[in-house]
Formats: structure tokens, C-alpha cells, sequence
């Protein structure tokens, strides 16, 4: 069987991705074959687009992090049955029309909750609930900085930490301080040349969580910012997206900066303490933390913040949309949907500032 398909052909960026027909696997005893009604659009397929996201397959390869979709053919030992509706987080290969998966990755989706705002929720709906409720364990009371408040990721964790008591602190460029106030936050403006100096004038003892998807250079002023008994989570690498040389090396040195910095705090008894977040689908956590912010966002209390949707056929103008800086919030694609002379399904913004 035969599919379309979004194909990386190599390390080119959204020039290099192209739409065409590719051969789908047979459907063994525990797989299942999922027509995809809705996949995301991160910067992890923005780095493997330029050959820079660590453990990314060898050109050509269909990319894509997570899909929702309806299960149209069942392995015998899968578990599942035609028409079911479910998640999965596949790291490559959701940009597809249809996907042959193993079963026992995938989590059902809630009736009725949109395939776009399900999606979003998948990996970053995961990895929002994860660092606020389990790397960080942001309280009531606390104050905590996220950084890109209004992307993909900041947008939920702005959402979870205000629903947890914290005050949250949150970058984003001066257009979109009106949607980080509306999820709770108080915006900052990140070009501000002056943030550290201005974030200490609000929270004068430090905050006790700050959330980096940034890295590079800046996670030294995210460490000093925190108080006592405050916690670095450092989750991306947006700021390296252009570097040189060997694709690990940006983490690598944070890791050992993040260690020295550990290290010290643990000598002067001050209680901080620095942590890598990198989510993990194959963990009962993972489905657990799924169902959870499915479930949310099913009963209206939490808000996936899908800003742009995509046809298939113009996966390429999403993936240069988000490469460019275009999207707020989160872009899907929506394989089974066909494009008009408008293009886009729905408009985007500008501000790369989520993962």
C-alpha cells in the first residue's frame, strides 16, 4: 500500500521536504495501521531539517514527533479495533496519511476533543505536565520563569504552573504579552537588554523554577536567577539551532556547566540545583501524563493553543513558517485535509518560541 507522505531528502531546511508516495509496512500481529488526522509541528523537525537534532535517521526520512489518528486496520494481538481514536509519539514518521505502528505506545483520545488540540498535547502537553509536576515540582506560592511563554511548550507550562498556585514570570515578544497574560502569566519582554536585571527586580530573592528551552549562553543567567532551593530544568537547545561541528557537543558542554553548577550548590548548602528534561515516550509515566492532559484539555481547563493548521501539501510552508519565526503557540499538519488557493489552513504568528 502506497501513502503520501512528507519526505526530508537531506540537510537543505524546508527546501529539502518533499511530498510524495511512499510504501507502507504490513500490519503485523501487535501493530495497528492509524489514519493520521493529525500530526505536530515542532523545532526538533526544524533542526533535522538542517541535520542538527541528535539520533536523527540518515536522508531520506519521513519526520514528524507525534499524530492522532483513527485506527483503520488491527493486528490480531494488538489490543485495538477498527475506529478507535489515538495518540502516539513517534519521534519520525507522523507526516503521513496513514502510519503502521507497534500498539503498545499508543494512548486513546477522549470523544469529541479535536484532532489538532489532542496532537498538541502529545509531546508538548507531556513535557509541559512532566517539568512542572515532576522535574520541578512547582508549589503553590512559588515563582517561576518560563522562557518562550508563548510557544508550543510555554503556553502549557504557563497554563499548568498557574494552575499549580505559582506566580509565573514569562518571555515573549512584545505582540504576544497579551496571550501570556491571558494564560496567567506576567509577560517580559525578552529582547529587553536588561531581563536578568528586571526579573530580579521581581522576584528580588530569586525564583524558585525557571524553564529553558534556550540553553547556549543564557543558561548561565537562568542558573543565577534562581533562589535558594530553586530548580534549573533545561529542555532544548534553541539557541545552538545554527552551531558547527558535531551535533552533540551543545549539550555536552551544558551538561558539564550544569554538573559544576550542582557540584558548587551542594558545597555552599544553598539547595539549587540544575536538571536536563529530555521526555520519554516508553514509560507507564509517559501514557499516564498523556491521558491526564487529554483529559483536561477534554473538560476545557486546559488550552492546547493551536494557532496554525496545515494540509499535507504544504508541509513545507509550515515547516518554513515555524523555521522563519511565523508561529505562535502550535502549527499542526492535517494529512487527510486538502489545501484551497489560501494555503494554510489557519494563520500563524511570528515568534519561534516553542519546541
Amino acid at each position: 500500500m502506497n501513502v503520501r507522505a512528507a519526505v526530508l531528502t537531506g540537510p537543505n531546511g524546508p527546501a529539502g521536504l518533499v511530498v510524495t508516495d511512499r510504501a507502507l509496512p504490513p500490519v503485523r500481529r501487535r501493530d495497528v495501521r492509524i489514519g493520521v488526522e493529525a500530526a505536530g509541528v515542532m523545532f526538533a523537525e526544524v533542526q533535522m531539517a538542517i541535520g542538527r537534532y541528535p539520533g536523527q535517521p540518515r536522508y531520506p526520512f519521513v519526520p514528524g514527533y507525534d499524530l492522532v489518528g483513527t485506527v483503520v486496520e488491527a493486528g490480531a494481538a494488538s489490543g485495538f479495533r477498527p475506529g478507535q481514536r489515538v495518540a502516539a509519539m513517534t519521534r519520525t514518521g507522523a507526516w503521513a496519511e496513514h502510519v503502521v505502528l507497534p500498539a503498545k505506545g499508543l494512548v486513546p483520545v477522549p470523544d469529541g476533543l479535536d484532532a489538532a488540540d489532542a496532537v498538541a498535547l502529545v509531546t508538548n502537553g507531556v513535557t509541559a505536565h512532566q517539568l512542572v509536576h515532576r522535574s520541578a515540582r512547582v508549589q503553590a506560592g512559588e515563582t517561576v520563569l518560563v522562557l518562550g511563554a508563548s510557544g508550543g511548550v510555554g503556553t502549557l507550562l504557563t497554563q499548568l504552573s498557574v494552575a499549580a498556585g505559582a506566580r509565573v514570570l514569562g518571555t515573549a515578544s512584545p505582540a504576544k504579552h497579551d496571550l501570556v497574560r491571558t494564560l496567567g502569566g506576567e509577560p517580559l519582554d525578552y529582547h529587553q537588554p536588561d531581563l536578568p536585571a528586571r526579573i530580579r527586580e521581581l522576584a528580588p530573592d530569586g525564583v524558585d523554577a525557571v524553564f529553558d528551552p534556550i540553553g547556549g549562553a543564557g543558561l548561565a543567567d537562568s542558573w543565577a536567577l534562581l533562589g535558594r532551593g530553586g530548580r534549573l530544568v533545561w529542555f532544548g537547545s534553541q539557541s545552538t539551532l545554527h552551531s558547527t561541528g558535531w551535533r552533540f557537543a551543545p549539550a555536552v558542554s551544558a551538561l558539564r556547566r550544569i554538573a559544576g553548577w550542582n557540584l558548587g550548590s551542594r558545597v555552599r548548602g544553598d539547595g539549587r540545583r540544575g536538571s536536563l528534561y529530555y521526555v520519554r515516550e516508553a514509560t507507564p509515566a509517559f501514557r499516564s501524563d498523556l491521558a491526564t492532559v487529554l483529559a483536561a484539555a477534554a473538560t476545557g481547563t486546559l488550552n492546547s493553543a493551536v494557532t496554525a493548521r496545515y494540509p499535507l501539501d504544504q508541509a513545507q510552508a509550515a515547516l518554513a513558517a515555524l523555521s522563519e519565526g511565523r508561529i505562535t503557540g502550535k502549527a499542526v499538519l492535517l494529512p487527510n485535509a486538502r489545501s484551497g488557493a489560501g494555503g494554510a489552513l489557519g494563520a500563524g504568528a511570528e515568534d519561534l518560541q516553542g519546541v
